[in-house]
């Protein structure tokens, strides 16, 4: 999920002010990378338990007797979980008209450290990732692309409590965001399933760590994900996606396989305009739902690239801010993308996550290849 994280630390000096000093305000530093869903971060700024809060309490009830919890699993947990502000602040989409930067957020991801980490991990896992491929059809530079930017093959995974952060977003998603209700009655729903994860997983829910949206292990998996796709694919008879890169490999794959990714299928085009014929509106109004064929495409203004003419299938034109103009920022980038580009988007819904996803994979597969 694919999501905008925050690190924060709270150092040891901090602590010993706290404990000593009660009456000081102690604030704690915060260091912000507003993209990366899975930044190392530690939970901060709790406003309170939700054993006071009447709505979750009542779902946690309503669990526990749907459930067959007798032992009131879900109740005993809800109670100790603690509302985070910070998630509530990460999830707050940015002011409208804020401009996006392409370049300024590949730049964070197709870089000589996570292609180097890229590169070990391939050499490391080239057997499993082999298979993966050759099992579910998905190749294995689009794993490596989606673990790099997810998790730095698993150097960040998150350390914000998912018990905190799911149950903050159930109950507390901010209102400003145009999917409010939408998005709190998904996280409600992940909230289930990790309380039903945990518990079958014997480990307490306080005990889990993820990204500020919840999200778990190498690949980033939400709790309902781990069990509609995750595979034991290291044959120790568990899916363990926090431990076990095998694992991730494979649910990586499964996931994607399931999301409608074609074996073969390139991602996207090239294209250029002309602009005396360009319909732009037309060609943005099903976003990047690929909708045209390459004729429609061409009629409204596109001219593609030889592969794009001939490609059988839909296309849709990705657009990608780089940077506001009139503060020197440079001219959109454009590509055709397929359906196989639209998939990658079910794991991330944002057309700068996959593009980042195809460079990083595509530029460590070139360095495996050397």
């Amino acid at each position: 999920m694919r999501v905008a994280p925050f690190v924060a630390f709270r150092s040891t000096i901090h602590r010993l002010l706290i404990a000593c000093l009660t009456s000081l305000a102690v604030a704690w530093p915060l260091l912000s990378n507003a993209q990366s869903a899975s930044s190392k971060v530690r939970p901060a700024e709790s406003a309170g338990r939700f054993a006071q809060h009447d709505q979750a309490m009542a779902f946690a009830r309503e669990l526990d007797a749907r459930a067959g919890w007798e032992d009131q699993w879900a109740q005993r947990w809800i109670q100790a979980a603690e509302r985070n502000n910070q998630v509530i602040r990460l999830m707050r989409p940015a002011p409208t008209g804020t401009p996006r930067n392409w370049m300024v957020y590949r730049d964070r991801f197709v870089e000589p450290r996570r292609l180097q980490a890229g590169l070990s991990f391939w050499q490391t896992h080239d057997a499993v990732l082999r298979r993966a491929e050759s099992e579910f059809g998905v190749p294995a530079w689009l794993i490596v692309g989606i673990i790099g930017v997810e998790t730095l093959y698993g150097q960040h995974t998150g350390s914000f409590r998912v018990l905190d952060a799911l149950t903050t977003l159930a109950f507390h998603f901010p209102p400003e965001h145009p999917r409010a209700e939408q998005r709190a009655a998904f996280f409600l729903s992940e909230l289930e399933a990790f309380l039903r994860k945990s518990r079958d997983a014997a480990t307490p829910p306080t005990q889990w760590r993820g990204s500020f949206a919840g999200a778990i292990g190498l690949p980033q998996f939400m709790p309902s994900n781990w069990g509609l796709y995750g595979v034991d694919y290291d044959g120790d008879g568990r899916v363990d996606l926090l431990n076990s890169p095998a694992d991730a490999i494979g649910s990586v794959a499964r996931y994607m396989q399931a999301f409608g990714w074609q074996t073969g299928m390139p991602t996207h085009f090239t294209l250029r305009f002309e602009p005396d014929r360009l319909q732009l509106d037309a060609l943005r109004a099903p976003s990047i739902l690929p909708t045209f064929t390459p004729a429609v495409m061409e009629s409204l203004g596109v001219v593609l690239d030889e592969a794009g003419r001939q490609h059988p299938g839909p296309l849709a034109l990705v657009e990608l801010e780089n940077g506001d103009p009139s503060q020197g920022g440079r001219p959109r980038t454009y590509v055709a993308g397929t359906t196989n580009f639209y998939a990658i988007t079910r794991y991330n819904q944002s057309s700068y996550y996959a593009l980042a996803v195809i460079e990083l994979g595509r530029a460590v597969e070139s360095l495996w290849r050397r």
